[in-house]
């Protein structure tokens, strides 16, 4: 009995089978199992392994077919990669920008004859607070004056120079301008229409003038100082120097 090579499992040199209670024992010669005799059983000792691959051989299930593959979601591919997520919503556009602040009024930045600063607003305002000195750098006082005015007055750069600061500072707001004399000009509450590393003329608008200043709602602090804690009466930067007339030494030098 001649049984065709394919019936040979892969690895095994004879190959081992059972049949009606007997033991079939195939030979491989030249390319094919060739089975010498059929005998009982209990005649037959087969090797453990060997017994064990033929009985899960004869006796094994199919094997089941692979699980399908999973549906593609909708949007994507079984062989590329996932779509990228959706774009976000654009950002609402920016809010329409203020009005812009008034025109500087006629006269304005032109100082007094021989003075070198002009009043910050115009008309010339009336001072509701002056400048009160304090003892020393970290006393109290009143560092500046307040101008009486009305919200919404164009504030003028009282000298030319440059914006080094436009914002708010502890709640309020408030615009710097460093002169080319050494001396700082501060004006507040403003709401600026400039920013910093402006360079203005003498004039310019500044911004406009915001309600709210402490102890008068209505007024522009104006204040002026050298260096960092030396504060100025902003008012003397309106006047002309003062002249002194010395005596005349006699004999006249030279």
């Amino acid at each position: 009995m001649v049984i065709p090579w394919s019936a040979h499992s892969p690895g095994v040199p004879f190959a081992v089978r059972w049949w009606g209670g007997r033991v079939v024992v195939a030979v491989l010669v030249a390319g094919a199992l060739v089975v010498p005799a059929v005998v009982p059983a209990a005649d037959v000792v087969v090797p453990r392994a060997t017994a064990t691959a033929a009985a899960a051989t004869a006796g094994a299930a199919p094997t089941p077919p692979p699980p399908p593959a999973p549906a593609p979601t909708t949007g994507s591919s079984a062989t590329g990669p996932p779509p990228p997520p959706p774009l976000a919503a654009p950002p609402p556009p920016p809010p329409p920008l203020a009005a812009p602040p008034p025109p500087p009024p006629p006269l304005a930045g032109v100082p007094a004859p021989g003075a070198r600063y002009a009043w910050p607003l115009l008309p010339v305002p009336q001072v509701r607070r002056p400048f009160r000195a304090p003892e020393h750098a970290y006393g109290p006082g009143h560092r500046g004056v307040d101008l009486a005015g009305v919200p919404g007055q164009a504030v003028l750069a009282a000298r030319g120079g440059t914006v080094v600061f436009a914002g708010p500072v502890g709640g309020r707001s408030l615009v710097s301008v460093q002169h080319d004399d050494g001396l700082r000009t501060t004006y507040e509450p403003v709401a600026p229409a400039v920013t910093a590393g402006t360079v203005v003329a003498a004039g310019a608008v500044l911004g406009v003038l915001e309600p709210g200043h402490p102890g008068c709602p209505d007024c522009l602090h104006w204040g002026v100082r050298r260096d960092r804690t030396e504060y100025l009466d902003p008012l003397v930067l309106l006047r002309p120097p003062r002249v002194r007339l010395l005596p005349v030494p006699v004999p006249w030098p030279g």
